[in-house]
């Protein structure tokens, strides 16, 4: 005893900080024990379950949890962005208690001003050129104006080839793939009257059900029985008195029926138009131009992984046959959004965007082609897959 008392006077200050230590160390102990007996004692209602979870780790970055997967695999090292750091204690402390990422003023002032929470969404995979300034913004207008009688041009030929050009292939699946069309109206100034404001590309029938049913026509081309709903949703909002942002909620009665009725369905596409202009969605390939796509998935609910494995899995496909024409892969979530896109009703279920409202025809069919070739590849090998399990 007497030496610890000389160690003391002799090295106060070490003295004082591993006695520090030590006393944080045992508070550490005890709310860890208090926290598991919480946890393991308390009643249902009360106790954490992965989407509680879930919704709690959003709030950090990804880029930590690769610091954390690197201390178990150095291989994770690789895979740091250029320039990443561990975040701090505090920052991580900071992000978890307040929901605001510092480095990311989205998370603060889409809060306060209105619109900027559109912006609400993540960047999974960025395809070139593809960052939170160049993210898709989706068609807003009054349905009045939506449903405008509107003249068009230069679209009947296109059509008219389309159906001389592509002939179904023999031995058909059954209908396996369900392609619609939430804003069902939108459409692209190429094809529309002279000094059409781009707030007003809509047309009823030189629209973003084209590029759908084009892509229906390289699915069936490839043996994959695909079904195209054409139904008017601004139509379904006038007569139920509903506003433009409610769209999801006029297809969701759409999908429901087209999943109650045919039972063989499997994919789900929702096949949408950007609003941004023509240099961000158009890509120049083997001399040709096409119209850029990029994959929405939805974040607010529960099994949005499944969602969004497929279309990251459709993107580096695409990637590869076609380098560019993807933009990449995003989710979505947040005030001023849907979040769910109806792709809570099946695992395969996805948006894309293809083009944008400065897009022709001819860019959206080869774009369309080009997803159907590349989703048949995929279709048939994991069939292949599936027979062979």
């Amino acid at each position: 005893m007497g030496s610890i008392q000389k160690f003391r006077k002799r090295n106060p200050n070490i003295f004082q900080k591993w006695s520090i230590l030590l006393a944080g160390a045992i508070i550490i102990i005890l709310l860890l024990f208090l926290g598991i007996g919480l946890l393991t004692g308390a009643k249902t209602t009360y106790k954490l379950y992965s989407s509680t979870i879930q919704n709690f780790t959003t709030q950090i970055d990804g880029e930590a949890f690769i610091h954390l997967f690197e201390m178990e695999n150095r291989k994770f090292a690789d895979a740091h962005p250029e320039g990443s750091k561990l975040p701090s204690i505090s920052t991580l402390s900071f992000q978890l208690l307040t929901n605001v990422k510092p480095h990311d003023l989205r998370s603060l002032l889409g809060r306060e001003i209105p619109g900027l929470s559109s912006y609400n969404s993540e960047i999974v995979i960025a395809g070139e050129g593809t960052d939170y300034t160049t993210l898709p913004v989706e068609s807003e207008a009054p349905v009045d104006v939506v449903q405008k009688d509107r003249e068009a041009k230069d679209a009947e030929q296109d059509e008219q080839e389309s159906e001389e050009e592509k002939e179904p292939q023999e031995g058909m699946t059954d209908p396996k793939v369900f392609i619609y069309h939430t804003h069902n109206r939108e459409s692209f100034l190429p094809h529309l009257p002279d000094n059409t404001p781009a707030a007003e590309a809509f047309h009823g029938e030189v629209n973003i059900t084209l590029v759908g049913k084009r892509l229906a026509e390289t699915l069936e081309r490839n043996g994959i029985g695909s079904s195209v709903d054409f139904t008017d949703m601004s139509a379904v909002l006038k007569d139920k008195n509903m506003e433009y942002h409610q769209s999801y909620d006029a297809a969701r009665t759409v999908v429901e029926s087209a999943i109650a009725e045919t039972k063989t369905f499997t994919y789900f596409f929702d096949l949408h138009r950007d609003s941004l202009p023509r240099d961000v969605t158009t890509v120049e390939i083997d001399g040709k131009n096409y119209a850029r796509t990029i994959f929405v998935i939805g974040a607010e609910h529960s099994q949005y992984e499944k969602n969004l494995k497929l279309a990251t899995e459709l993107h580096e496909r695409l990637e590869k046959e076609f380098p560019g024409l993807s933009r990449g892969v995003i989710t979505k979530k947040g005030s001023g959004v849907d979040g769910v896109y109806n792709q809570d009703l099946d695992p395969n279920a996805s948006l894309i965007e293809f083009g944008g409202v400065e897009n022709n025809l001819d860019e959206l069919y080869r774009s369309a082609e080009a997803v159907g070739e590349v989703f048949s590849e995929y279709y048939w090998q994991a069939e292949e897959v599936s027979e062979n399990e």
